[in-house]
């Protein structure tokens, strides 16, 4: 159903909400989506700026011609000259705009719009709340889109007061996006230092590229609406050849011995983006190729990979954008600096830059821009010769965002002991996040590169082995292994066979199994409490091993791993034979007291290195090769013997408990 003609001509400057009536009266009337629409009114933008920075003074509808529309949707004059203005808007933007492009709004949409805004001024400066309004607008419809567009903002800020861009320096994002990561470089100046001016800063020190020509053209707005002058957008393949891009890129600054960026900040494209197939692009990167090697010693082979994640290139790319000595700040999925999969990865990474910081941020990050996907940051100084040996890194963890992780992202406050909001002296409700505490931190570690704090602690480079996660380093892991290391703590792999051989009997298709799943065990009682029959060609993929009476099992995978609710059991009697889940791991044959390991595997030592352990960005798991590590506190052979038979006392009990509780027949002392 159709909005009703009721429009005049506006005379009220609430920019905010006129883009906002705007925004509506196209979804209702036109029949376009929500990014349809956003992509309509990004193209009007583009023509208002053209013709207020050319004073052609076409962007206009008279009261007649509106009344024209509102009668037959016709207003001959008024589409002739919009007409000609769009071609001419085209010329001026080549960069945004194909040749044969359109405006696809029917002829009244155009004229609400024109109408709306034909009275307002684009080409201010950002200090009135032009600028603003359309930030506001667009962050809401960012949002709706589920985060096509959209990094949090929170997370954009925090990255740029870790780099601390200076006024001199030139800083590119390669998947720009809407360009937030730009905007939040020139606020930064603008606010620390007085002598920068937004057009020229714009014109001469931002550059961003995207590969998606709608994201670009809202970038390119942005920061139009910044300031009035040559925004560098580039609608291209970030990945494409390096040499074309640096000549685009140079000519656009007006730099002819262009020697690179001294900032890249970005968040590329990640989760569920496919893999690079594409043979052309892949030879192009050091991490194209298949890597081989072990123990921080990796060779790049003359194999190419079959495919591979965008961000992996992105990472390559971005260290080739920089000059020597530039920063980098990107985003990725912690899998990138955990997997055991991807130590090559880092390998390379230490080989070309020294690393600056790694912070870790929470699960409920990006849940409200539409993925769960766990991130951290990592920021990097390029350093292609390699020669620093020991240097501090500074490590945080990100605990509060400011928001819920729900799909609206519900700003999350401060409150006092009584559950009262807390306010700051302009009235407003403080937010309740911890980026602000970090950045103090890291400030801090600038100037005294050793640090420990709640969030925050450093260690030296050469501390810095396979692994980047932030767990792996924290203090009280380090502090608990060296604990465990001066009692001579032996590895798991050492008192005890870890089993990963399938059973024989999952090659017999028609034989009747029981199945024991992670979550069939009672995680506080050691115990399984639940099998499934299944014919052993309907197993799960994941089943795997045959379980002996004895056996201990242990969960290797799952978000439960390393917790209060980790699974591990011991294998009773009723229970030999079957199949468990290759989420689990199978311990036999022990050089030890069982009871005293099955112990053990409770304790809070067992669980905060698993945690430490574990990777995987969705399933997290913990590898054979780590599991076989795992530090197992051995006291003096009474003190074993004493807990073994407490813990043995205590299954035998509940064992004769159940076999109580089976005794009792309730329906036999009915009918006696």
């Amino acid at each position: 159903m159709n909005l009703a003609l009721n429009f005049e001509l506006s005379i009220e400057d609430n920019l905010l909400k006129r883009f906002e009536e705007i925004h509506n009266y196209i979804y209702a009337n036109d029949g376009l989506s929500t990014q349809q629409t956003l992509e309509e009114i990004i193209k009007i933008l583009f023509i208002k700026i053209f013709d207020e920075n050319n004073k052609v003074n076409q962007f206009q509808i008279s009261s007649d011609e509106l009344s024209h529309l509102k009668q037959n949707n016709t207003a001959t004059n008024f589409v002739r000259r919009i007409t000609n203005l769009i071609e001419e808007t085209k010329r001026e933007f080549k960069d945004v705009f194909d040749a044969d492009e359109k405006i696809r709004l029917s002829n009244i949409s155009l004229g609400f719009t024109i109408n709306k805004l034909q009275t307002i001024s684009l080409s201010g400066s950002s200090s009135d709340a032009k600028g603003l309004a359309f930030q506001k607008f667009l962050a809401h419809q960012e949002k709706d889109g589920r985060g096509q567009f959209f990094t949090p903002e929170p997370v954009i800020n925090f990255c740029v007061e870790i780099i601390q861009p200076k006024p001199n320096e030139i800083i590119i994002d390669p998947a720009c996006g809407s360009g937030g990561f730009l905007i939040s470089s020139l606020n930064y100046l603008l606010k620390n230092n007085s002598k920068t001016k937004a057009e020229t800063y714009i014109s001469k020190n931002l550059v961003g590229l995207d590969i998606n020509k709608s994201i670009a053209r809202i970038a390119k707005m942005k920061l139009l609406l910044e300031a009035n002058g040559q925004a560098n957008i580039f609608c291209t393949n970030s990945l494409d050849d390096i040499d074309e891009i640096k000549l685009t890129i140079s000519e656009a600054l007006n730099q002819k011995s262009f020697e690179g960026f001294d900032i890249v900040l970005t968040n590329p494209p990640f989760g569920t983006v496919g893999k690079i197939t594409n043979t052309k692009i892949l030879s192009r990167y050091d991490l194209g190729y298949k890597w081989t090697g072990a123990d921080d010693k990796y060779y790049k082979t003359k194999t190419l990979s079959n495919g591979l994640a965008a961000e992996i290139l992105f990472i390559e790319r971005c260290l080739q954008l920089l000059k020597e000595g530039g920063r980098l700040g990107i985003v990725l999925p912690n899998g990138h600096f955990e997997n055991p999969s991807l130590e090559y990865l880092r390998f390379y990474i230490k080989q070309k830059a020294n690393v600056l910081a790694i912070v870790n941020l929470p699960q409920e990050t990006f849940i409200p821009y539409g993925t769960g996907v766990k991130t951290s940051l990592l920021f990097l100084e390029k350093e292609t010769a390699n020669s620093k040996t020991k240097y501090p890194i500074f490590f945080s963890k990100i605990k509060k965002p400011g928001y819920h992780g729900n799909k609206n992202g519900t700003p999350v406050y401060k409150k006092d002991k009584y559950g009262m909001t807390l306010k700051g002296k302009n009235g407003i409700p403080i937010i309740d996040e911890d980026f602000s505490t970090v950045i103090e931190d890291y400030k801090a570690f600038q100037k005294k590169p050793i640090i420990e704090t709640e969030n925050s602690f450093s260690i030296n480079f050469n501390e810095l082995n396979g692994r980047f996660d932030y767990d792996f380093y924290s203090p009280d892991n380090r502090k608990m292994l060296t604990v465990l290391e001066s009692k001579n703590a032996k590895r798991l792999c050492e008192i005890a066979e870890i089993i990963k051989v399938k059973s024989k009997k999952l090659n017999q298709s028609d034989k009747t199994v029981e199945y024991v799943e992670l979550s069939d065990i009672n995680t506080h009682s050691f115990e399984i409490i639940n099998t499934t029959n299944y014919l052993v060609h309907e197993l799960p993929s994941r089943a795997s091993y045959e379980l002996k009476t004895g056996d201990i099992i242990t969960a290797v995978a799952g978000n439960s791993v390393g917790t209060a609710k980790h699974a591990t059991a011991l294998v009773t009697e009723e229970f030999d034979g079957c199949i468990c889940t290759n989420g689990f791991r199978v311990l036999r044959n022990f050089k030890i007291n069982p009871y005293y390991l099955l112990y053990f595997l409770k304790s809070e030592s067992f669980l905060k290195q698993m945690y430490m352990y574990r990777t995987g960005a969705a399933i997290p798991n913990v590898s054979d090769y780590d599991l076989a590590n795992i530090l197992i506190n051995l006291p003096d052979e009474k003190t074993i013997k004493q807990i073994g038979d407490k813990v043995k006392k205590a299954f035998e009990l509940r064992q004769e408990s159940k076999k109580q509780l089976e005794s009792i027949s309730l329906e036999r002392h009915l009918y006696e």
